[in-house]
């Protein structure tokens, strides 16, 4: 972590994250500095995610209740808007960092406005099962990600000057929140793929299995596909 003078954002979407937050959260304060920002947007939980967070008071924490939109990408806009870093890190609920991910981030970042690391997919125990980049076959380019994503939210960094493309999030986009940054990212600026495996990528009963098949209909898959060019369409092209 050295003595860096630039400032972090991690934003952190939760919803009744109780089992894991506190073990994700942990990881993460252990990588920032003094100057740096956890922000965490709650999307209304109900059990004991917010006590977790709080019981571990570290004054790097910012919690903000999400009152707009909700949903997973109406909970990280929440967040975003309220990060102030040079820098954002986008995060999970139920992960846990890796030692060296935001200094092998911050690397890249200072020649790249966006990078994705790579990632150990492991099950609820955090036993290994695969990498990320093996699974997806991950590398940079508009048109690769275009027809199997590999913008992995928990794994993206960027710099904050791309939020005046990003935000807001089309309400009603059919993908998540990192496919609109990343292709954003692509399409004005640069995406980089680092090999560091920044992430414990856990997968548990509460989330669908990233390596399982999806059960999306090829209809389904290109009219999703369609949908992203037409909302990509209208803001870089009509800026809307």
């Amino acid at each position: 972590m050295g003595n860096r003078e630039i400032r972090i954002s991690v934003c952190l979407a939760c919803y009744n994250g109780e089992r894991y937050i506190s073990e994700q959260v942990s990881s993460i304060l252990s990588q920032l500095g003094p100057q740096d920002e956890l922000i965490i947007s709650d999307d209304g939980s109900t059990d004991n995610t917010l006590s977790e967070v709080e019981s571990i008071a570290d004054s790097r924490i910012r919690i903000y209740e999400n009152t707009g939109t909700h949903g997973v990408n109406g909970n990280f806009e929440n967040a975003l808007r309220h990060a102030e870093g040079e820098y954002i890190f986008l995060s999970d609920q139920d992960d846990v960092w890796l030692d060296g991910k935001v200094d092998g981030c911050l690397e890249a970042l200072s020649r790249s406005s966006c990078v994705v690391h790579d990632a150990y997919i492991t099950d609820g125990n955090l036993r290994t099962e695969c990498t990320f980049f093996q699974t997806f076959n991950c590398h940079a380019g508009f048109v690769h990600n275009w027809i199997r994503n590999g913008y992995l939210g928990c794994a993206m960094a960027f710099r904050k000057d791309v939020l005046k493309e990003v935000l807001p999030i089309p309400r009603d986009l059919p993908v998540w929140h990192d496919i609109w940054i990343g292709s954003i990212c692509a399409l004005k600026y640069n995406v980089e793929f680092i090999p560091i495996k920044g992430i414990l990528f856990r997968r548990h009963s509460d989330t669908t299995s990233i390596t399982s098949k999806s059960s999306f209909t090829l209809t389904k898959k290109i009219s999703y596909r369609i949908g992203v060019l037409w909302h990509l369409f209208k803001r870089i092209v009509l800026h809307t």
